[in-house]
C-alpha cells in the first residue's frame, strides 16, 4: 500500500483506508458480531478500530499487517464493550430483550441459532478463539497473535471449546 509521502508524520492515504474499509468491514462486523453478540456494538467496535487505523502515525507497510491490526483492535474492542456493559449491568435491572421481530428470527437457520446460543454459553476465550478459528478462518499463529496468547493456548483452548460446545448441544438435542 502507499503512503503519504509530505513534509508531515505519515498517516493513512484516505483512498487506502477507504479500500481496506471496503474490503474487511463485513468481514470485521462479523466477527465483532460474534464476540459482543449484538449489531450495533459490533459496527462501534469496527467504526473505532477503524479510526484509530486512521489516526495511527506508525507504518504498517502492507495490508496483512494493516488487516491484523485490525482485528486485534476489534477484538480489544469486543473485550471493552463487554467489560462495559457488564459493569453496566451490575447497576441496572436485567430484562429479557425481544428478539430483533420475526424476521430477524426467520433468517437464521434452526441449527444455526442452535449454535449460536451455545456458543454464548462458552468462556469468553473459547469463543473468542472459535470465532477466530471458524469464521474468521486464521490460523493458530494469526489468533495467537491477535488474542495476545501462545500458538498452544489456541490449540488446547479450541479443543476445549469444541468439547464444551458438543456437550452444550447434545444437551440441548436432548430436551
Amino acid at each position: 500500500m502507499a503512503r503519504l509521502r509530505s513534509g508531515a508524520p505519515e498517516t493513512w492515504a484516505a483512498s487506502e483506508l477507504a479500500e481496506l474499509y471496503a474490503a474487511h468491514r463485513l468481514s470485521l462486523v462479523r466477527l465483532a458480531i460474534l464476540l459482543v453478540d449484538d449489531l450495533a456494538s459490533a459496527e462501534d467496535v469496527v467504526q473505532d478500530a477503524f479510526a484509530a487505523m486512521a489516526a495511527r502515525r506508525g507504518r504498517l507497510d502492507d495490508q496483512s499487517a494493516a488487516l491484523a491490526y485490525l482485528r486485534v483492535s476489534v477484538v480489544n474492542g469486543s473485550r471493552s464493550a463487554l467489560r462495559r456493559r457488564r459493569t453496566a449491568r451490575a447497576y441496572a435491572p436485567l430484562h429479557e430483550t425481544p428478539p430483533d421481530g420475526p424476521e430477524g428470527m426467520a433468517v437464521l437457520a434452526e441449527e444455526h441459532r442452535a449454535v449460536y446460543e451455545a456458543l454464548e454459553r462458552l468462556a469468553p476465550r473459547q469463543r473468542e478463539v472459535l470465532v477466530l478459528r471458524y469464521w474468521s478462518h486464521l490460523s493458530e499463529a494469526e489468533i495467537a497473535e491477535a488474542l495476545g496468547i501462545s500458538r498452544g493456548s489456541v490449540k488446547s483452548t479450541a479443543s476445549r471449546a469444541l468439547d464444551a460446545l458438543e456437550n452444550i448441544l447434545s444437551k440441548e438435542g436432548q430436551r
